[in-house]
């Protein structure tokens, strides 16, 4: 750890860091692309603001962030350099070593830098050379790919994410998850006096009991997302609950291989600057700054549609107590059918959690063995592998060709 140009910086020695690669492991999944991420191709490295602390769901500690740089330098590839700005002057941090230790546990979740993780990559690895010596070929994909999948620095992040991908197109999942960084630096900028027409719809007893103070941000804000209003109607109409039949515009489960084309675009508008707070990017919100929110004043904000409800039900479970994350996270370190059936079961409990989004959630966790499937995987199957399915067989076919790579088949995916 040192000072320089204003900038603190932290080592973290990977584990068997020969087998890790910063750009593979964080381009492996589409939630690199979402926000508050920031992957730039020129410089090879990810930025997104970090919350200061890994307590931050069910007690009145305040959300304070710094923006993070992590890059994998050349001259030292064992290891991870991660640069900490303050989000708001750009200045370098006073970090006490617990604060440290949080941002680094945070790295250590997006990038699957566990023991449990490694020794997945190393299973998996193994299948794969297995399966490529029975069948005497290994595509290129196979080869390349480096067996972790991205994902958020916290399960409340991973969760809300999922949410976003059921039943819309890729860009409008993008949009929504800009909006909700979008608000989170409203909600942390904007002064109360602004306006006084945004009052949260909590009760007053709850709210003295959570010892939450009376959120007031502006009515007329700001959207950057105003192209994607004219979806907006037909979401808040749709039926489709994802915890039943799918359909034919649900959003393509984590998209990977299909990547390049929206690289793409992403490489276009990336750049080599830190965020700064005139891009009006925050944090991925907390549950404990979502939970106050007026459910209508959300959905119109973010553009979530039906979303907002079933999004403000769990960020108000995790405050009160009712939903455990770190309870859901501690059981997957014994990975078994039986955890998972367990854990499956806790999530389908959850308003909104139907078979797509729980699998993408648990997928997230660390289970490989389910392919989340929806209307992508339908077109998949048929584009790749030729085989036609419908939704009622399409988890049938999926297993068919993937089960050959069990318990990693989505990794095969």
């Amino acid at each position: 750890m040192g000072m320089e140009e204003s900038v603190l910086k932290l080592k973290l020695k990977l584990p068997l860091a020969e087998t890790f690669n910063l750009e593979t492991a964080v381009c492996s999944h589409g939630l690199f692309m979402m926000s508050p991420n920031r992957w730039d191709p020129l410089s090879r490295s990810l930025s997104r603001p970090l919350h200061l602390s890994n307590s931050l769901d069910n007690t009145d500690i305040p959300s304070v962030s710094v923006d993070v740089t992590i890059c994998q330098p050349q001259q030292d590839p064992h290891s991870l350099c991660i640069e900490v700005r303050n989000s708001a002057s750009g200045s370098a941090p006073s970090l006490s070593q617990e604060q440290q230790d949080a941002l680094l546990a945070q790295v250590k979740r997006m990038l699957r830098l566990s023991e449990a993780d490694e020794r997945n990559v190393r299973d998996f690895k193994r299948i794969v050379r297995q399966v490529a010596q029975e069948e005497g070929e290994e595509t290129q994909y196979m080869k390349d790919f480096s067996g972790r999948v991205f994902r958020s620095p916290t399960l409340f992040e991973d969760m809300v994410k999922c949410m976003l991908l059921c039943n819309c197109q890729w860009p409008r999942t993008l949009s929504m998850a800009r909006a909700l960084c979008e608000l989170q630096w409203e909600l942390q900028h904007c002064s109360p006096s602004i306006s006084e027409d945004f009052i949260p719809k909590t009760p007053v007893g709850k709210e003295s009991k959570r010892k939450q103070k009376v959120l007031k941000v502006a009515s007329k804000l700001t959207s950057r997302i105003a192209e994607s209003k004219a979806s907006s109607e037909d979401d808040m109409n749709l039926k489709l609950d994802c915890a039943g039949v799918l359909e034919e515009n649900v959003q393509p489960s984590f998209p990977r291989n299909d990547i390049e084309s929206d690289l793409h675009g992403l490489n276009e508008l990336s750049t080599t600057d830190p965020p700064s707070a005139c891009d009006r990017i925050g944090n991925f919100p907390s549950p404990r700054e979502l939970a106050n929110l007026d459910e209508s004043f959300l959905a119109k904000r973010c553009n979530l549609g039906y979303r907002a409800g079933r999004i403000l039900k769990l960020a108000r479970g995790i405050v009160d107590g009712q939903i455990q994350l770190r309870e859901l996270e501690d059981m997957c370190n014994e990975a078994s059918l039986t955890t998972y059936d367990k854990l499956a079961e806790q999530l389908s409990q959850i308003n909104g959690f139907g078979p797509f989004t729980r699998n993408n959630v648990l997928v997230c966790i660390g289970f490989y063995h389910v392919i989340p499937t929806d209307s992508e995987t339908i077109r998949h199957l048929k584009q790749v592998h030729a085989r036609n399915c419908t939704t009622k067989t399409v988890q049938i076919i999926a297993e068919s060709i993937y089960g050959k790579y069990a318990p990693f088949q989505f990794l095969a995916y």
